[in-house]
């Protein structure tokens, strides 16, 4: 009897919680179920706009916050690779392994570019099913947006009215941004640009910006400066406006950089909380496109 109860309470919907726990592996998604469960759920960040996502040590915090979730919503995409497997296993938790309602990967719901031709260690962190960086185009939160709203729903039937209406808000807020950004926009297309690494494609796809160079010698390595010289002698046939990488990376080989070619040296926010403007996700994209249009002119 004890055994049949024990697989009930693992089973059941989480109708009985006062709230719906998730726990969100990067802030973006943090953010986004904010939006969609407003009040009545209880989100937890595993990371920080300034912490590498690639990078993260499974504390034993982060694994008591994953032994009381109902839903973990990550990137996957091996994006967490390094940790996330370590949480799941150590937390004990039926309800959010992979499989399970519990468990939510954004990557699977969009295409994936930069998949690798082929795979060898010897080639940098390289990620088997393609770019994880996904919601650097907010078409892709959107994408994402109206499957987690299902989820949520499924996961928590009581509310499941109320979910559906703040998703649906949240999708007609967040077509009217798309609209409005890509309109402000128009004059980056085909804008080229350094990054120094490969976190922008998906904004870069979205706005059309062409990508000519990259500042990491294999994906996750940092560039010499030797290697950072020949980048700089490149740029001197195939010119680039500006330089690019995220509020977590090291600003040294961006400005070392920028300061060689004569460009700005620009640390977008990458996510939510990546500078002081990105507070939440419309002004993520907003400071985003700010930070662009003004290296552009």
């Amino acid at each position: 009897m004890k055994r049949l109860l024990l697989a009930l309470a693992l089973w059941l919907p989480v109708a009985a919680y006062a709230s719906l726990n998730v726990f969100a592996c990067e802030p973006e998604w943090a953010a986004l179920a904010r939006e969609i469960g407003g009040d009545d759920v209880k989100v937890y960040a595993a990371t920080t706009a300034t912490q590498d996502p690639h990078r993260i040590e499974a504390r034993p915090s982060l694994i008591a916050q994953m032994r009381r979730a109902d839903l973990a919503v990550c990137t996957g995409a091996e994006l967490e690779i390094g940790w996330l497997p370590v949480l799941l296993r150590e937390s004990g938790n039926a309800r959010v392994q992979p499989g399970r309602p519990g468990y939510f990967e954004a990557a699977r719901l969009v295409p994936l570019l930069d998949k690798p031709r082929r795979l060898d260690r010897a080639e940098g962190d390289v990620h088997a099913l393609g770019n994880p960086h996904i919601h650097t185009d907010p078409r892709n939160i959107l994408r994402v947006a109206e499957s987690l709203t299902a989820r949520m729903a499924e996961l928590d039937p009581t509310k499941a009215a109320a979910y559906r209406a703040r998703g649906q808000a949240f999708g007609t807020r967040w077509q009217a941004a798309i609209a409005r950004w890509e309109a402000r926009a128009a004059t980056l297309k085909s804008v080229p640009v350094a990054v120094q690494h490969k976190s922008f494609s998906y904004l870069l796809a979205w706005l059309g910006l062409r990508e000519v160079a990259i500042l990491e010698p294999k994906p996750g390595v940092d560039p010499s400066v030797a290697h950072l010289a020949r980048v700089a002698a490149q740029l001197e046939t195939t010119p680039a406006r500006m330089v690019l990488r995220t509020a977590y990376q090291s600003p040294r080989p961006a400005a070392w950089l920028a300061d060689r070619a004569g460009i700005p040296a620009l640390a977008l926010p990458y996510t939510v909380g990546g500078n002081a403007q990105a507070k939440d996700l419309f002004a993520l994209f907003d400071d985003t496109l700010d930070q662009l249009l003004k290296a552009a002119r």
